[in-house]
């Protein structure tokens, strides 16, 4: 399974001046992007500052990804030939034959494929079966556009379906959409504890000062680390326990356990 990251940090990929400076934030995973926050006339030094930077990087953390344009062949070939250990985030999937050919290309490149319409909701279970496919991810924006709505619900809906089809994958739980109003870092946490009682783990952000929020809350609290060793130490060697709290327990709790131990 692929590791567990938390934290994601999207730069635009025509400003070149911010990418280590993403580097040094402490992200987990730093997105250099190449498709909606780069204007079309900037692509073409966008895509040649990217590759640029990736040639002069050494492997290790944080966890690189590209998000690319749709169809656009040429940057995926680029991108793989700099050599870098990277990774590809590919929008506005919505079947998993979209991704043959972009595997072809990639050469190994390990694929997050980008969840932004309602027909790629629907088939998000096959798009994680694809062979490629490393991650799922959701692109909350462009999905309310294509739905017309993001109410709550709508979104709730679309986020169990990924997690159903991400681990079903035997994938990583999805990481949440960028929360795209900056200052509004209550409303940042208050979603981001919403996706987390979903089962989400993790979000991408669009600025540096959202990463603390997202990692606070991440982060397991005193009171889930306890019960999380209580449970490995009673039931680890198989059998059902009774914790201190009078709580029953049993195998079936040691993913959940390890999971939070392992944050």
């Amino acid at each position: 399974m692929t590791s567990r990251i938390v934290t994601g940090l999207y730069v635009p990929g025509d400003r070149p001046d911010r990418f280590d400076k993403a580097v040094a934030t402490g992200a987990g995973m730093v997105i250099l992007d190449l498709e909606d926050a780069v204007a079309p006339d900037a692509k073409p030094a966008a895509l040649e500052a990217v590759t640029a930077w990736l040639r002069g990087q050494a492997p290790g953390s944080p966890l690189v990804q590209v998000r690319v344009n749709a169809g656009a062949e040429h940057e995926i070939e680029a991108i793989r030939d700099t050599g870098a250990a990277v990774e590809l985030r590919v929008p506005k999937v919505e079947h998993p034959a979209e991704l043959d050919r972009v595997a072809d290309l990639a050469r190994g490149l390990p694929i997050t494929a980008l969840i932004e319409t309602a027909l790629g909701v629907e088939n998000a279970a096959a798009i994680a079966a694809h062979p490629a496919v490393t991650r799922l991810a959701l692109g909350e924006s462009d999905l309310a556009s294509d739905l017309g709505s993001r109410d709550a619900s709508v979104l709730d809906y679309a986020r169990t379906r990924l997690l159903f089809a991400a681990r079903s994958a035997s994938l990583p739980a999805p990481m949440l959409s960028a929360y795209p109003d900056i200052p509004d870092l209550d409303g940042l946490r208050a979603d981001t504890e919403r996706g987390r009682r979903l089962g989400w783990v993790g979000r991408t952000a669009v600025h540096p000062s959202q990463l603390s929020v997202i990692a606070e809350v991440f982060a397991p609290g005193v009171a889930e680390l306890e019960w999380a060793r209580a449970v490995l130490a009673a039931v680890e060697g198989g059998g059902v326990a009774t914790l201190p709290s009078g709580e029953m327990v049993d195998p079936a709790m040691l993913g959940r356990a390890r999971g939070i131990l392992e944050s």
